[in-house]
């Protein structure tokens, strides 16, 4: 048996193991995401890249409770949900990293035609993306981390309902 193959069979074993058809599912214990945090080196560029750019309304700013002179703020990302930033003056947190237990990235569902009009911002901007599947964009933000909008609806993927 090749790797691919392997992989194809221990894949299958843990579907068959775990999966619960959806209508056997039961509801899930958690109401939603409350807010993602991620770190940033620049708090204004962040706000001019998330507001602006994405257009994602900036909706509070104060003091992070856990590292004085740090700005802990939020953008409304739609649905009742948050993308929280840090700032950490004064540590030296390095380049962005995908690691194992890491954010590979942030996939962010909008309308169709607000993902054409964001597509067109980005190009407008020079902001390199690929294109994917026709309905996917993946892109970086100006720390790194990687960002993927997506204009199929909340719960769908690429025709697949997968929630």
């Amino acid at each position: 048996m090749n790797d691919r193959t392997a992989l194809t069979a221990e894949r299958d074993r843990i579907r068959t193991a775990h999966l619960v058809p959806r209508d056997q599912r039961p509801a899930s214990s958690a109401r939603g995401v409350h807010h993602v945090a991620l770190l940033c080196a620049d708090v204004e560029r962040t706000v001019r890249f998330y507001q602006d750019l994405l257009e994602f309304p900036l909706t509070d700013m104060f003091e992070n409770r856990d590292y004085q002179g740090s700005t802990h703020f939020f953008f409304d990302i739609g649905n009742g949900n948050g993308l929280a930033f840090f700032d950490l003056p004064g540590l030296d947190l390095g380049p962005y990293a995908e690691v194992l237990g890491g954010l590979h990235h942030l996939a962010i569902s909008v309308e169709p035609a607000r993902w054409t009009h964001l597509k067109g911002k980005l190009d407008t901007a020079g902001i390199e993306y690929a294109h994917i599947d026709g309905s996917s964009i993946y892109f970086r933000d100006p720390d790194g981390v990687r960002l993927e909008l997506i204009s199929d609806p909340l719960g769908e993927m690429y025709g697949n309902i997968v929630l």
